[in-house]
């Protein structure tokens, strides 16, 4: 299952950047975080080997000179920092081979190892279909540490994929449901017809710190199609007769385009990370300009 969803290779980078996710928003309660902070909040951890671009104010020195080898102080603060990842599960993430689902699903694990590994509280919230009385979001149990790994692991490798969804929904009802600040993640392709930037302004209001990881296809950015042809939308089933030619082609480029850049600019204007990849691309990539907490 872990290889499935995060490779050996990819886990080793993994190892590398969990020190360098931050989370700026706090939920208050007690936890286990190893804290960058100064100060009688934070107590003393353990040490490890000093890399570039470390504080080095968190040298310690009595340590280096009795080695010879220079080594950061890892503090423990008293608070709780959590992660809540929302999954989009909606019928568009089919799409694609390999699916958006099966690279959505191997983000949403990497965040996830990010968080456990480093200490964090995790938590997986899964963005259904709405209708028939489903509520439009699912939460996993929480989970916590390095145990809480391949829990995690087995939670996401059980998410398919169906329907359409309201991606404001969920979101909403995050806030609703998890009044307590902490940085949300929504792994979309933000195919969405719902409001879904005026429901991330509200989560940012709330006091959450929020992350946007865009995945799409290849053809999406790129399509290929030419001719007559009868579309059918995966979420809704309806179909459409189009005539791909340059105008149409031009037409849905202008949309995609104005979609992305709805989303970079609401990252710009809320302190928020926006980061977008292609099904074809190395999601280390991806991570790595998470973690910088990056707008592409």
């Amino acid at each position: 299952m872990t290889d499935a969803l995060l490779a050996p290779e990819f886990l080793r980078e993994l190892e590398i950047l969990k020190r360098r996710l931050e989370i700026q928003a706090r939920s208050g309660g007690a936890g286990e975080r190893v804290s960058r902070r100064r100060g009688s909040s934070a107590e003393f951890h353990e040490h490890r080997p000093y890399e570039p671009g470390d504080d080095l104010r968190r040298i310690d020195w009595h340590a280096f000179a009795r080695s010879g080898q220079p080594v950061t102080k890892l503090f423990r603060a008293e608070e709780d920092a959590v992660v809540r990842i929302v999954l989009d599960a909606s019928a568009s993430l089919e799409f694609g081979t390999p699916s958006k689902l099966d690279a959505a699903r191997r983000v949403a694990a990497a965040i996830g190892y990010l968080s456990l590994a480093s200490g964090q509280r995790a938590e997986l919230w899964i963005a259904h279909p709405t209708g028939a009385g489903r509520l439009p979001l699912e939460r996993t149990p929480p989970r916590r540490g390095r145990a809480g790994v391949t829990a995690l692991l087995r939670d996401l490798s059980r998410v398919s994929a169906g329907g359409g969804t309201d991606l404001s929904a969920p979101v909403r009802a995050l806030v609703e449901h998890a009044p307590r600040p902490g940085l949300v993640v929504v792994v979309s392709d933000f195919f969405d017809a719902g409001p879904v930037t005026s429901a991330l302004g509200l989560a940012r209001a709330s006091g959450h710190d929020l992350a946007l990881v865009q995945i799409l296809d290849p053809t999406e950015l790129d399509p290929e199609l030419e001719g007559d042809l009868s579309l059918v939308d995966s979420e809704s089933g309806e179909s459409v007769e189009v005539t791909a030619d340059g105008a149409a082609i031009e037409a849905y480029l202008l949309r995609i385009t104005g979609l992305i850049e709805e989303l970079r600019a609401f990252a710009r204007r809320h302190g928020a990370t926006y980061v977008r990849a292609t099904t074809d691309e190395s999601l280390l990539a991806l991570v790595r300009r998470l973690v910088a907490r990056s707008i592409d």
